[in-house]
């Protein structure tokens, strides 16, 4: 079959929780300060879900607000891929639940696990569903609940006070016009996953979670926060550039930036290398921290409500996380 359609973003939605952590609440829990917190990171404060809430309920909000924006229902959505490392339950994934709880038919759902590039992963997979052929609207989701995964405690700051929860929603939806999705690009290192990772549970262990596993606090993430740091300002720029090249577009030919929003100072460094100015680089990890896989598609939601992206601009979407995973997305909006 020729490959001649192309995919584009018909509706975006975001959900983050109503409670705001802020750095000042985290003093009261750890030893740590408002200064240490902006100072390394840019976060000022973070959204923390209450009670029960699940990665899930997050998702199906913000698939809600997609599938209202982009003018479909639930029986237009030919399939769901959801990327989360957060997911309600140990298996199966919330793409079923979002299938489920939005009353799809009995389409095709499942879940992408790539960390902090998951969103442009599951992009990319949407997109060459929709060149093909084999779907013509796919929901396209990234989740996280991060805070009932972390030590807050003084002993687990570095990673207790830079995560925060929220989900983000794209429509994709098959079209012929200019306004589609350019290209993706998908890379990988895995020789690095422990620099950034949960150990626990985990399926080579018998029993999966344990005592001792527990009390040496190998159920939390952990991050070697140096690697992380000089891996990221290294692979942003090289995923952004090659997101450019395969389109023979230039750095001024973009109008924005839309970064995973991992840590203001990365974003900084990123736009000194391109040589370009902040506000060509979209940012709200301020508000809300890292949401991992959710905070591309929040922040391009964002970023459109706040009308700074226009018909026929050029986007860049860029991401670096756990696996060593990275990924770009040229979009012409």
């Amino acid at each position: 079959m020729r490959i001649d359609r192309k995919s584009e973003i018909a509706g975006l939605g975001f959900s983050v929780p109503d409670r705001i952590v802020t750095n000042k609440d985290l003093e009261a829990l750890m030893d740590t300060t408002d200064e240490w917190i902006v100072s390394r990171s840019g976060i000022h404060e973070r959204r923390w879900v209450s009670g029960e809430t699940g990665t899930s309920d997050l998702a199906i909000a913000a698939s809600r607000q997609a599938m209202e924006r982009a003018g479909v229902n639930a029986r237009e959505i030919d399939m769901v891929i959801a990327a989360t490392i957060t997911p309600d339950y140990y298996f199966p994934g919330i793409s079923v639940q979002i299938q489920d709880q939005l009353g799809m038919h009995s389409i095709g759902a499942f879940d992408i696990r790539a960390a902090c590039s998951g969103f442009i992963y599951a992009l990319s997979v949407a997109d060459q569903f929709i060149k093909t052929a084999y779907a013509k609207t796919v929901l396209v989701v990234g989740a996280e609940v991060q805070s009932t995964a972390l030590n807050v405690s003084t002993e687990g700051r570095d990673m207790a006070v830079l995560f925060g929860d929220g989900a983000g929603a794209a429509v994709l939806r098959a079209g012929h016009n200019e306004r589609c999705v350019l290209s993706t690009h998908l890379h990988s290192q895995g020789k690095y996953l422990k620099e950034l990772w949960c150990e626990g549970p985990a399926s080579r262990c018998n029993p999966r979670i344990s005592e001792e596993m527990i009390n040496e606090g190998r159920h939390y993430p952990s991050m070697n926060g140096r690697e992380v740091f000089r891996q990221a300002v290294t692979r942003f720029p090289e995923a952004i550039c090659e997101a450019l090249d395969a389109n023979s577009l230039s750095i001024d030919d973009v109008a924005l930036i839309i970064p995973h929003q991992a840590n203001l100072r990365i974003s900084q460094a990123v736009a000194k290398k391109l040589r370009i100015s902040m506000d060509r680089v979209y940012s709200n990890i301020q508000r809300y921290g890292n949401t991992t896989a959710a905070s591309i598609p929040i922040a391009l939601a964002e970023a459109l409500d706040e009308g700074k992206i226009k018909e026929g601009d050029i986007l860049i979407l860029a991401a670096f996380g756990a696996g060593f995973t990275w990924a770009s997305a040229a979009i012409r909006w």
